[in-house]
């Protein structure tokens, strides 16, 4: 890798070692292994992967700063656009958060809910992490009142029995573990992790089997146009099931996902001809997934159509579509900042709160980058601010 990039500490170093270890003796035992495969080791093994070991990832002694790691306002703005349903769905209503980050969401979204009079019955955290898990029980022990911290639950799987509220996934779907295909000779190839003649990682191609394959020709239907040789993706062939499985007992609510991403005709345009998959390392970006395997956030961009598309197979319609600085500004950013900006104790907190909506709304930063998808069933009205109804972009999906 460039140089550029920082070296990690003896003890990092160690765990992405024993981690490449085992992924050599798995391949060397059956063969080279699909890159969602590879992935999904490289996020989740159990005490070695991105996720489940314990540094730190969000934030600046982190890897990546994410919306709810700037400040406050991010949580704020999600509260106001759902309160309105959890206070339609009564004291029955819950509320699941995916992937629980440091527990900065939980902790906002918690007090502008409770100021709002909108507290769920419980605030269900499902988190594969332990360490993250530990992390966010400490946080919000010590920053909730009693009363308030004692409705955070966490699940070690999605809920089972049917249940009403709000879902919401902030950075969830970009990681994913994705798919990545190859074109040749006009056929469907997808993308493994082998071993080279020295026994380091490489990509080598393999023929699709009928689940890629068919994704991939359903989106070349979709775009109205084959890919061309050479093009190279991600795509996400589980994200039907995935979403089944987090939300199929949901059955009256919102659910909420905002993540950087693209429509599909922008997603696969010709030009992006080897995807978006990235490697975060210490808010260094760089593409080379076989960089210190374990220490990285490997992420593909989110293609909001296949999401849609997942949505809908699962019995939820699409309430609306639209970029994050728009969802932003039509759930009471001004309103937040103001009250924000107001109560801050000196001149340095008013210029943090200035800079953390530049970086929540300006189109080079996350504004445009980031989408914000709503998603609705089992109720008999919409409660969701006008603002927001009215500045929906869903067809561009």
């Amino acid at each position: 890798m460039p140089s550029r990039l920082p070296e990690p500490g003896p003890d990092e170093r160690a765990l992405s070692d024993h981690l490449v270890r085992l992924l050599r003796e798995q391949i060397a035992a059956h063969g080279p292994m699909p890159f969602a495969q590879y992935m999904e080791r490289c996020l989740y093994a159990p005490g070695l992967g991105y996720y489940s070991a314990g540094k730190a990832k969000f934030g600046a002694a982190g890897d990546f700063v994410t919306a709810p790691e700037l400040g406050d306002l991010f949580a704020r703005c999600v509260a106001n656009a759902v309160q309105p349903a959890l206070a339609l769905l009564g004291g029955a209503a819950d509320f699941l958060e995916l992937g629980g980050g440091s527990g900065a969401f939980a902790e906002a979204a918690l007090k502008a809910l409770a100021q709002a009079g909108t507290l769920p019955r419980r605030y269900l955290i499902l988190e594969p992490s332990a360490d993250l898990r530990e992390r966010q029980r400490e946080r919000l022990a010590a920053a909730l009142p009693a009363d308030v911290a004692a409705r955070v639950a966490w699940l070690d799987r999605p809920p089972e029995e049917t249940w009403r509220g709000v879902l919401f996934a902030n950075e969830v779907i970009d990681a994913l573990p994705t798919t990545r295909f190859g074109m040749r000779g006009g056929e469907v190839y997808e993308e493994h992790v082998a071993l080279d003649g020295e026994g380091r990682l490489m990509r080598t191609d393999r023929p699709a089997d009928a689940l890629v394959a068919g994704a991939v020709r359903h989106v070349e239907c979709d775009l109205g146009a084959p890919f061309a040789d050479g093009y190279r993706s991600e795509i996400l062939p589980q994200l039907p099931y995935w979403l089944q499985a987090v939300a199929g007992s949901l059955e009256a609510g919102l659910m909420l996902f905002v993540d950087y991403g693209y429509v599909r005709r922008e997603y696969y345009l010709p030009e992006r001809r080897d995807g978006t998959l990235m490697a975060h390392y210490r808010h260094h970006a760089h593409a080379d997934p076989f960089f210190l395997p374990g220490l990285n956030d490997l992420t593909a961009s989110v293609d909001f159509t296949a999401l849609a598309e997942a949505g809908n197979s699962a019995g939820f319609g699409v309430a609306a579509y639209l970029p994050q600085a728009q969802f932003l500004i039509a759930s009471g950013l001004q309103q937040a900042f103001e009250e924000a900006y107001a109560a801050a104790a000196d001149e340095p907190a008013r210029y943090r709160l200035a800079q953390e909506v530049k970086r929540l709304t300006l189109p080079d930063r996350m504004g445009e980058r980031f989408q914000a998808m709503l998603f609705a069933r089992g109720m008999e009205m919409l409660p969701l601010p006008a603002e927001l109804l009215a500045a929906d972009q869903g067809g561009r999906l």
